[in-house]
């Protein structure tokens, strides 16, 4: 199997959707997936994923299988540090003070057990919805995530492509846990920028019952913006 986790276009929060230039992304993304081809469509509930998905669904009348949680509303209450008011302000990766104590030698001493630290116990619950609901679609896709062994055993074999349209802050805690790294080394040195596609390959076991370990092919590609001329800054800040 091989699967893409795709972040959405360039986003309009409220309302929520895509701007134009979100809207080109989506269409390029389409063009490059309709090339290869996929089997499958998943995209979180939040319609500015939906309408990143629409253009590639629509070229390769597929259906848009929703999944609720991987919407970025849930993680957005249980993945920030907060201002004085008690609000969401920033993801805690996102924050520059929070970041680097995310890489202090007492957390990333506690390699997989992250949560055991005191300061990092309250994003437990919100990692383990995410790394949970992971897992579950994983496992419907004939792939089940050994959590001691860091590999997955095939159920039954699957060749198909298969896309998620999604979000930055639910995609990093996602692609931490399915690829078994540390949630605070992961989410504060690899980012994903508008429309950007990654690219796992799960492969086939060499041998029966053999455990696999996914590789990844491309992290954060955007050669599809490339491809249409259009813009490359990360999150329109600056270019790359």
């Amino acid at each position: 199997m091989i699967f893409y986790y795709i972040r959405h276009g360039d986003p309009i929060y409220n309302p929520n959707g895509l701007t134009p230039l979100g809207t080109r992304q989506a269409e390029a993304l389409g063009k490059r997936l309709a090339t290869h081809g996929l089997d499958r469509i998943f995209a979180s509930s939040s319609e500015r994923a939906i309408q990143t998905a629409k253009p590639a669904a629509e070229m390769l009348k597929l259906p848009i299988e929703i999944l609720d949680w991987a919407n970025e509303d849930y993680a957005w209450q249980e993945l920030t540090v907060r201002n004085e008011k008690g609000e969401p302000e920033e993801w805690c990766f996102d924050d520059r003070e929070f970041a680097r104590f995310m890489n202090t030698e007492e957390v990333r001493a506690l390699g997989d057990k992250w949560y055991l630290h005191p300061e990092m116990a309250r994003f437990e619950a919100g990692y383990r919805r995410i790394a949970d609901a992971a897992d579950a679609l994983l496992e419907s896709l004939g792939y089940h995530h050994d959590l001691k062994t860091h590999t997955y055993q095939q159920i039954r074999p699957n060749n198909d492509r298969v896309a998620l349209f999604a979000h930055g802050g639910t995609g990093k805690t996602f692609l931490s846990h399915i690829l078994d790294m540390p949630f605070p080394a992961f989410t504060t040195h690899f980012d994903i920028s508008h429309s950007t596609m990654t690219v796992i390959n799960f492969g086939e076991p060499h041998k029966d019952n053999d455990p696999i370990v996914p590789g990844v092919l491309q992290f954060g590609s955007d050669s599809h913006l490339y491809k249409e001329g259009l813009p490359t800054k990360f999150w329109n800040r600056f270019y790359v």
